[in-house]
């Protein structure tokens, strides 16, 4: 009987071992790709406009390894396009910065930039986005920063889990404050003394404003916009971005620790995604070129490639400097998006068609949302959607309703292991049967 078990056991565990260690690599490769640091390259000098000592300064600090390109990208443009604030971008060091799929931004001054800059003082804003690596050592440099700004008077924003940032460094004790549906729970129990707050784009506490899901900090920023400028500057922004929510209630997830299961089954069992290039052109919109990288990212369903036209670096609308990781000629791939208002584009031979991802008005992740449903399913762009808290109310999803051919690998791989199992209570059932 005993061995009857361990027989059965050891069956079941040969027949899951492989799809288990499989989604396990690709979902980990899937996760770890998102904040990969690209090659070395040169520094571009740094270009930020001019400083306007009448008017507050907004920072948008990126962390050592990287920032949620969504959570650091919008609330900037949101900033910029006001034209009531200096806004930068700032990190302990000038050097490129991974944004999420792969987006490399080179931060406007470093910390000591930014003081020389403003003469000693403290910026009068400054936005945090989420960062890969909160609680650990690697970022003290910007939590010990970033109590330093507070203690001076700098007015804080979190952006997602950007108010997990904020929690490890101790600002958020004994404050309410959120962060995104998918993890709030899980900060609760790491920083206790934080009243977390859920079911709510943004909680205003004064001079810390801290939001939930990803888009959500469009409205913590336009919130502080509206503070500092007033609500038709606030507005105006909104319709800069194509946010047709502002000073609407806009409903936000419940909390909910397991991801969905078009989203296991992306990140387990899409061991050959696509490999899509990202057009970065001189001009383009900072909230263009987010709803693409978070879009495909988020997804799970392929990998981003930032390329530019001859490799070199670009500007974008409001003067951020990005890094492409190649040219376009020399790389390769499956599809290529090519994001903003940029047109006319002639692949070199061999290269995928483009395709215009905001080729008609709107917000530019409504477009970014519609196109991967398209392309992959209905359910992942849902999922994706989900994720970025971003209503669907503006979506048009069409495309396969679920993703059939993943879904099918994990089911082809346990169906071979059962076989495999077969053959072998075959084989050793004919072994015993023989007469000795």
């Amino acid at each position: 009987m005993l061995k009857r078990i361990a027989f059965l056991l050891a069956a079941v565990i040969a027949v899951l071992v492989v799809p288990a260690v499989g989604a396990t690599v690709s979902a980990l490769a899937a996760f770890d790709a998102l904040y990969a640091p690209g090659p070395a390259r040169p520094v571009p000098a740094a270009a930020p406009v001019a400083h306007d000592p009448a008017k507050p300064t907004a920072v948008v600090v990126i962390g050592d390894r990287g920032a949620v390109v969504s959570d650091a990208l919008a609330p900037y443009e949101i900033l910029a396009a006001t034209g009531r604030f200096n806004v930068y971008t700032v990190a302990s060091h000038r050097e490129p910065k991974p944004l999420t799929g792969g987006l490399d931004v080179v931060p406007d001054l470093d910390f000591a930039g930014l003081a020389a800059r403003l003469g000693g003082a403290a910026p009068d804003l400054v936005v945090v986005p989420a960062f890969p690596d909160v609680g650990e050592p690697t970022t003290q440099p910007v939590t010990g920063w970033l109590r330093e700004q507070a203690a001076h008077g700098s007015k804080l924003l979190s952006v997602c889990n950007g108010g997990a940032v904020l929690a490890s460094a101790g600002l958020l004790d004994g404050r309410p404050a959120t962060a995104h549906w998918l993890k709030v729970d899980a900060w609760a129990a790491e920083y206790p003394a934080v009243r977390w707050v859920r079911g709510e784009r943004f909680v205003d506490d004064g001079n810390v404003v801290t939001t939930a899901g990803i888009l959500s900090g469009i409205d913590g920023t336009l919130h502080w916009v509206e503070r500092l400028a007033g609500p038709a500057v606030a507005a105006d922004a909104a319709a800069a971005i194509g946010w047709r929510r502002y000073g609407t209630a806009v409903p936000v997830h419940a909390p909910a620790g397991v991801p969905d299961a078009a989203a296991i089954v992306n990140a387990g069992f899409r061991w050959n995604p696509d490999e899509i290039g990202v057009l970065l052109a001189n001009g383009v919109g900072e909230v263009e070129l987010a709803s693409v990288f978070d879009t495909e990212g988020q997804s799970l369903s392929s990998r981003t490639l930032a390329v530019s036209i001859d490799g070199g670096p670009i500007r974008s609308r409001h003067g951020l400097t990005f890094l492409p990781r190649a040219a376009l000629a020399s790389a390769r791939l499956d599809r290529l998006l090519v994001p903003g208002a940029t047109r006319g584009i002639t692949p070199p031979p061999g290269a995928p068609a483009p395709e215009y991802v905001h080729d008609r008005p709107g917000f530019p992740y409504d477009t970014a949302v519609s196109g991967l449903s398209r392309h992959t399913d209905v359910a992942t762009a849902q999922w994706t959607a989900k994720v970025l808290e971003l209503p669907t109310d503006g979506i048009v999803f069409e495309g396969d309703a679920w993703p059939w051919l993943p879904t099918a690998l994990p089911i082809a791989l346990v169906l071979l292991g059962v076989a495999g199992v077969v053959v072998v209570v075959r084989v050793r059932r004919n072994r015993l049967s023989r007469p000795a």
